[in-house]
């Protein structure tokens, strides 16, 4: 298993520096990843300074140089695919190839679409996260791209520099359980990063919940496919690696293989650089 630092991108960390910071000290104390998230408009946290996630990232890159870096995760449907094309494929050429691409409908969606006057339809945003995946796959290998979709499209365009990761970094997808269909969509790219209707933002899920989960998925993957995929569960752990073991092991033991690290999202601790600091320092958990 491995594991990483998950932090929001407004608050303390919407200044780039703040991020470098966390990236540098995630990496001295053994952490694998630093995840950022990605809003332009959450207005249960409004009044707060945010940063763009793909800057913020820069810095971390920047500061490290092994870690994986990425968003959990970047709503498609809010970007064109080019311009989000272009800032995924800089990021890995900085980083020498360490990016992990996460993506998903996003949310909240009457703040990231409505009040912007995009469309806020499920139907609609998922038709746009899946053309848009297939389009970043397409522009990412440097090849000529030509497209003709519902919502998209290309004429005969290359986008370079391609990815250092090639075909492409790997596409994590996220969304609600027991809802099926992301779960349907990320069986089909090389990640799942579930969130529980049981468990929100920084709970731990519930056993039962996750080998249901990774039972589905892995039912739905293509018979003989032997690509790698990962199961990303997060939640909030103690920094005493016993205890932490004790939350973390039987969720590995489901077929969790990767532990994002996070603060609660009702908590005080969320978006303030001094007591993540604390939590980074401390270790990963060891199992």
């Amino acid at each position: 298993m491995r594991f990483s630092i998950n932090i929001p991108n407004f608050g303390d960390f919407a200044d780039p520096r703040n991020v470098a910071t966390v990236a540098a000290a995630a990496e001295q104390a053994g952490w694998d990843g630093l995840f950022v998230w990605d809003h332009v408009l959450h207005r249960q946290h409004q009044g707060r300074p945010f940063g763009d996630p793909w800057m913020l990232l820069t810095a971390a890159a920047l500061a490290t140089s092994r870690i994986r870096l990425g968003t959990l995760l970047t709503p498609v449907p809010r970007y064109r695919p080019q311009q989000l094309a272009r800032q995924v494929a800089t990021l890995d050429q900085l980083s020498g190839g360490r990016v992990i691409f996460a993506a998903g409908l996003g949310g909240p969606v009457e703040d990231e679409y409505r009040s912007f006057g995009d469309a806020v339809e499920p139907r609609v945003l998922a038709e746009r996260l899946d053309e848009g995946l297939d389009l970043l796959g397409r522009m990412w290998s440097g090849e000529r791209v030509s497209h003709d979709g519902r919502h998209y499209e290309v004429r005969d365009v290359a986008m370079l520099p391609a990815t250092v990761q090639q075909p492409r970094p790997p596409v994590w997808i996220g969304g609600f359980w027991p809802r099926r269909a992301p779960m349907r969509r990320a069986a089909r790219w090389d990640g799942a990063v579930p969130l529980f209707e049981t468990a929100r933002h920084g709970h731990v899920p519930e056993v039962g919940e996750v080998q249901e989960l990774i039972a589905y998925v892995r039912n739905q993957r293509t018979h003989g496919d032997a690509r790698p995929f990962e199961f990303v569960l997060g939640g909030a752990t103690p920094p005493d690696a016993a205890k932490a073991k004790d939350v973390i092991g039987p969720l590995q033991d489901a077929g969790a293989t990767w532990w994002d690290e996070r603060q609660v999202q009702t908590g005080p601790d969320l978006d303030r650089l001094t007591p993540v600091l604390r939590r980074i320092e401390a270790g990963p958990p060891e199992l």
